[in-house]
């Protein structure tokens, strides 16, 4: 998942920062600096919130996300 997906995602599920870091049990700088590019999580950490947009209907295509 990229910094892009993860902020698009989010949008399409209505989803905050805050939101997918209470779903994914991460904390929201995670997010935060993963979405603007000032850091890039674990692959573990990626999975889990790649997960939790699923959860609510996001889906991960190779161009991007869709719902």
């Amino acid at each position: 998942m990229t910094p892009e997906q993860s902020k698009a995602g989010r949008a399409l599920v209505g989803m905050s920062q805050q939101d997918l870091a209470d779903a994914a049990e991460v904390a929201k700088a995670t997010i935060a600096n993963f979405e603007v590019g000032k850091r890039t999580p674990y692959k573990r950490t990626l999975d889990t919130l790649q997960k939790a947009l699923e959860a609510r209907g996001v889906r991960f295509t190779p161009d991007g996300v869709s719902k």
